[in-house]
C-alpha cells in the first residue's frame, strides 16, 4: 500500500524475476467482471471450451485492487485460498506455486471499494510504502531509462525456479517450531482480541499466518528452529492488516499484543 509512483508494480514483477516464475498483472478498474480474472467458457463447433484468465500463473499481481466492485474481488477469494477456480461448474486447478500480490493507494477515496476483513485476512503481509530519502531519489534518478521507465527488469537474473520455489516453501514448512512460540503466538493473537483499542482482533487464520511468517524468518537467518524474536519481527507486517482499531493506528495496537508473555 503506497501513493502512485513509488513502484509498487515494478516490485512485484521483479520479484517474478528473481524467482523465475511466470507472471501476470490485472489493472482493476470499475468495469472489471470476475470472467476477467478466471477465465471464462466459450463455444467452438458446438464445443464447450475454457479460455483460461490471467489468474493461471504462478505470481499475479491484482493492481489497484479497491478500484474494483466488491463481486469482482470476491472472485480471488477462492483462487487465493483454495488454489482453483470454478466456472461454469467445472472445477479449474492453479498451478503451484500460487502467488497473490494486491496494491492500492491509501489516498483514493472516490469510487473506490474497500477489502472486507474477509478478504483482507487471506494477505499473509501488509507492507506499507512510501517516497524514499533524498539520497534515494537522486539514485533513482542516475538509473538507467528506456522513455519513462527504468530499465531495470533485464538486469535481473533468476535465482530460483518454480521448482526450486516449492522445494523452499516445503523447507521452511518443516522448521521447528518450540512449544514456547506456539505459546506465544497464541497470547499474541488472543491480546489483539482484549485490547480495548480494537474492536475486530486476530483470527485464527492470523496466528497460522504469522507462525509460516516466523519460520521462514528463521530459515532466511539460516536457523532450523523458530525463536519469539522471529515472531515479534513480523508480527506487524502478519497482524496490521486483520485488526480493526477503534482509537490509535492498527501498527501501535499489534505493538502492544506483542508485548504479551508467552
Amino acid at each position: 500500500e503506497g501513493p502512485p509512483g513509488v513502484a509498487k508494480t515494478l516490485i512485484s514483477n521483479a520479484l517474478a524475476h528473481a524467482l523465475g516464475i511466470s507472471y501476470n498483472r490485472i489493472q482493476f478498474t470499475p468495469d472489471t467482471a470476475p470472467s476477467h480474472i478466471a477465465g471464462e467458457t466459450i463455444y467452438r463447433m458446438g464445443e464447450p471450451v475454457f479460455l483460461r484468465g490471467p489468474v493461471f500463473t504462478n505470481l499475479l499481481l491484482a493492481d489497484e485492487i479497491n478500484r474494483t466492485p466488491p463481486r469482482t474481488q470476491a472472485a480471488l477469494l477462492e483462487a487465493m485460498q483454495e488454489r482453483q477456480v470454478t466456472v461454469d461448474g467445472a472445477t479449474h486447478y492453479l498451478p503451484m506455486p500460487f502467488l497473490v500480490i494486491a496494491t492500492q493507494n491509501p489516498y483514493e477515496h472516490e469510487g473506490v471499494h474497500e477489502l472486507p476483513e474477509s478478504q483482507l485476512d487471506r494477505f499473509l503481509f501488509k507492507v506499507e510504502m512510501d517516497y524514499g530519502d533524498v539520497e534515494q531519489e537522486q539514485a533513482m534518478l542516475r538509473l538507467p531509462h528506456s522513455g519513462l521507465a527504468p530499465d531495470l527488469l533485464g538486469e535481473i537474473k533468476p535465482l530460483m525456479s518454480a521448482t526450486t520455489l516449492v522445494r523452499a516453501q516445503r523447507e521452511v514448512d518443516s522448521t521447528e517450531v518450540p512449544d514456547e512460540v506456539v505459546r506465544y503466538v497464541v497470547a499474541v493473537v488472543r491480546r489483539t482480541r482484549e485490547l480495548p483499542e480494537i474492536s475486530l482482533g486476530a483470527s485464527p487464520r492470523a496466528a497460522i499466518h504469522l507462525m509460516t511468517a516466523a519460520k521462514a524468518n528463521a530459515r532466511l537467518l539460516g536457523r532450523s528452529s523458530v525463536t519469539v524474536e522471529d515472531v515479534r519481527h513480523m508480527g506487524k507486517a502478519v497482524l496490521q492488516h486483520r485488526v480493526l482499531v477503534e482509537r490509535g493506528s492498527a501498527a501501535d495496537a499489534i505493538a502492544t499484543a506483542l508485548e504479551a508473555s508467552p
